[in-house]
């Protein structure tokens, strides 16, 4: 379990290691990591490529690929998932309810703000699969101890993204339905399937409804989504976008390790739990 739970924190890491390579290639902020607001920012390319160069460096020490003694990864977690947090509240709702012109009702304009939300949910449910490192209360920071206490949001952040998913293959039943292997019957019916499996999955993990087994098949069909709708995507499509396709592709597997790492930790929200760092 130990090692399943390694997987996890490497497909995490590996998925925010591809933001930040994505972000140097087009030498602008993806969509979800910062909305058109404040404008200033986009103004220069230099704040895109800093973070991007930010984004790679955390991911590596997220992944488990290296350990930097003096590192402690799960403040690194906790310190990734106050950024992407501060990000929403900062610059995506501002940037949704005072200065886009589609309005907010509209499911679109959610997506991105409610998916960094989930990459900062993810952040926090890795932060508490891993061990205190011996470390106590009085040898820690106040700012430390105050994102701790965000640990049992990790999974409820997630799970808002896994819902809106879940409802979009009933909101845009014929577009998605298109994006069923041809090999398998009745389209259609997959869509609404899988809709209902993801809606079920974000209930649950929420909830804490079965949700051992339900992130483990939520985990098994994300990567079953890599496999058979990302990897042909992105062959087809390999320098649309600066590679954006292969990105979507390796987010896909990023939330795969979100889910995984819920099931192997029983969704438990304490702030220290088995695992290595």
């Amino acid at each position: 379990m130990k090692e399943l739970t390694k997987i996890g924190h490497l497909l995490y890491g590996g998925g925010i290691v591809a933001l930040g390579v994505h972000q140097l290639i087009i030498q602008k902020f993806r969509s979800e990591i910062l909305a058109p607001f404040p404008a200033w920012v986009h103004g220069n390319s230099i704040f895109a490529i800093l973070t991007g160069i930010t984004l790679i460096l955390t991911g590596i020490i997220i992944s488990g690929l290296f350990k930097i003694n003096f590192v402690t990864v799960k403040k690194t977690c906790l310190y990734l998932g106050f950024s992407f947090l501060a990000a929403v509240l900062l610059s995506h709702l501002p940037y949704i309810l005072f200065f886009s012109p589609v309005k907010a009702a509209g499911p679109e304009i959610w997506i991105n703000a409610i998916e960094e939300l989930a990459y900062s949910g993810g952040a926090f449910v890795m932060a508490g699969s891993y061990s205190e490192n011996g470390l106590t209360k009085t040898e820690k920071s106040f700012f430390t101890l105050l994102l701790e206490k965000l640990i049992p949001c990790g999974r409820i952040f997630y799970s808002l993204l896994i819902l809106l998913f879940g409802f979009s293959h009933f909101l845009f039943t014929d577009f998605l339905s298109t994006m069923v292997p041809k090999w398998l019957p009745a389209p259609i019916f997959w869509t609404y399937f899988t809709g209902a499996a993801l809606i079920v999955s974000g209930i649950s993990i929420i909830f804490k409804i079965g949700i051992k087994p339900i992130a483990f098949l939520l985990a098994v069909m994300l990567l079953f989504f890599f496999a058979f709708f990302h990897v042909p995507d992105a062959i087809a499509n390999p320098s649309v976008g600066g590679g954006n396709e292969i990105v979507r592709g390796i987010i896909a597997l990023l939330f795969c390790g979100i889910a995984l790492v819920i099931a192997l930790t029983n969704g438990r929200d304490r702030l220290g739990l088995q695992g290595g760092e």
